[in-house]
């Protein structure tokens, strides 16, 4: 789950005050379950106050410097005539369609993966954006999978039954409750038209936490088994959101046992899975893949967090920390093995947040989380082929991932990201960064610009150590949210 930021000033430090988000959605730490496919998320809230002398600040830059940055800017960046999702016809859409997102064949005819990131989970421009630029990118590029910062085992459930089931129901199988909303919908209709081509669109998920059941059991054709399953799944989360450490040390033998039992069965059912799962070829690779995750999870992780689960109500992150860096680990560690094991010939767009993917994670001034998330740990061999997109807004309102009620995105700081991009009047603003060399009007990519994360908090970075180009959407608003 992802933790919302208030700051605070208090005796010349900045206060930070953490309220754990009850989605896992943005996805940080913890689990988040639903005890059914369309139920909300449990709620859980955690506070932790943290001293940080670090001021966030930006280096003093004059007047005649900034406009001299936003000439060049203006300049230089592709301004997109459209963030709404293409109709498909006759099983394509036209190639006209894309005129404006030309520009992009250059940049990512040789990468392998790219990440589309967004500064907030709450923003319905992100979703309907993110989804052109897929419609793009699977068309025009050849980028067949999709993987989202979501469960490996709800995707591959999701994309096993998809020809069974309607758009609506594919996306709540395969994703977080966040992104649940009409304008994320187009995406799964599309994906899901694409799926008698010859090119069909895969979705895949590279997440740990828990969302829900990512499987009934019934291939196992054994209904006690199943329960038992089903059960633990429950089990699982309820200890991940205790503090009773003792006791789930007592318990872990037995959960264990049951992901063990299950995952003993997998190819001996393998007949059995594939008819449970008739779009997923891969079934019985990623059904061991994913029951080998959650004992994993079991026996590292579920610790963790009861310890941090501890701490945090005495102020102390300790472990809070290494249950982040735990989940990005096995986050990289899952879309790798997809890269690798499962699609070892295909191009990649992972939709994630900002936070994930980005380069140096952990130097960003003024982040709450300062650890090394999976954008950091990448081997330098996908960094080389890949291309990191931040997405961020200059105006509107974002949603909360747990209330969803609207939060209002503060006014560009003089001389940050959002201003500096924001100087094209234009309502979707791209620049590219990989491929510039610091010269009279850019030096603005080359140190630290101030951007907000969520819309409101302040963080100092320099943009082109953690991204390789930038995205502005002028005015974002709150998502319509299904049920």
């Amino acid at each position: 789950m992802k933790k919302l930021v208030k700051l605070n000033k208090k005796k010349g430090k900045s206060q930070i005050t953490m309220l754990a988000l009850s989605t896992a959605l943005t996805g940080i730490v913890g689990f988040s379950s639903v005890s059914s496919a369309s139920a909300a998320v449990p709620t859980i809230t955690e506070k932790l106050t943290i001293e940080n002398d670090l001021t966030v600040k930006q280096a003093r830059t004059s007047n005649e410097t900034i406009i001299e940055w936003k000439n060049w800017v203006n300049d230089r960046a592709y301004s997109l005539t459209s963030i709404q999702p293409e109709k498909v016809e006759q099983q394509k859409i036209p190639s006209s369609n894309f005129e404006d997102l030309e520009m992009l064949k250059p940049l990512l005819h040789d990468k392998r993966i790219v990440f589309l990131g967004e500064s907030s989970h709450g923003a319905a421009e992100f979703n309907l954006a993110k989804t052109r630029l897929i419609q793009f990118l699977h068309q025009e590029m050849g980028y067949n999978v999709l993987a989202f910062e979501s469960g490996l085992g709800n995707a591959m459930n999701a994309q096993g039954q998809i020809g069974k089931q309607t758009a609506e129901q594919t996306m709540k199988n395969a994703i977080f409750g966040v992104w649940w909303t009409k304008e994320t919908l187009p995406l799964f209709d599309y994906v899901k038209k694409t799926q008698n081509t010859e090119q069909p669109l895969v979705l895949a998920g590279f997440d740990i936490q828990q969302q829900g059941p990512f499987t009934n059991g019934d291939w196992l054709q054994n209904s006690q088994l199943a329960k038992q399953l089903k059960d633990t799944e429950n089990e699982l989360v309820d200890w991940s959101f205790g503090k009773d450490l003792k006791g789930y040390q007592k318990a872990k033998p037995s959960i264990v046992k049951v992901y063990t039992q299950v995952k003993s069965q997998v190819k001996l059912k393998e007949k059995e899975l594939k008819a449970a799962y008739p779009n997923e070829p891969h079934i019985v690779k990623l059904m061991e893949r994913i029951l080998s995750e959650r004992i994993r999870l079991a026996n590292e992780y579920v610790e963790l967090d009861i310890q941090s689960n501890i701490e945090l109500e005495q102020n102390n992150p300790t472990t809070f920390y290494k249950t982040m860096e735990w989940r990005d680990q096995a986050m990289l560690a899952n879309l790798l093995w997809l890269a690798e094991e499962i699609y070892p010939t295909e191009k990649f767009i992972v939709w994630a947040h900002n936070d994930h993917i980005r380069k140096a994670q952990s130097e960003v001034m003024g982040t709450p989380y300062p650890v090394k998330f999976m954008g950091e740990l990448l081997p330098e061999i996908y960094k080389k082929y890949s291309y990191v997109l931040g997405i961020y807004m200059a105006g509107g309102e974002t949603a909360s991932n747990n209330t969803r009620e609207p939060m209002n995105v503060l006014p560009p700081v003089k001389g940050s990201i959002e201003d500096i991009l924001s100087t094209t009047k234009k309502p979707y603003t791209f620049i590219d960064m990989r491929y510039r060399q610091n010269e009279r009007g850019n030096s603005w990519m080359f140190e630290p610009r101030l951007s907000y994360s969520w819309g409101f908090i302040q963080e100092s970075l320099v943009p082109r150590d953690q991204y390789d180009g930038l995205l502005l959407i002028d005015k974002v608003s709150k998502p319509n949210y299904l049920k």
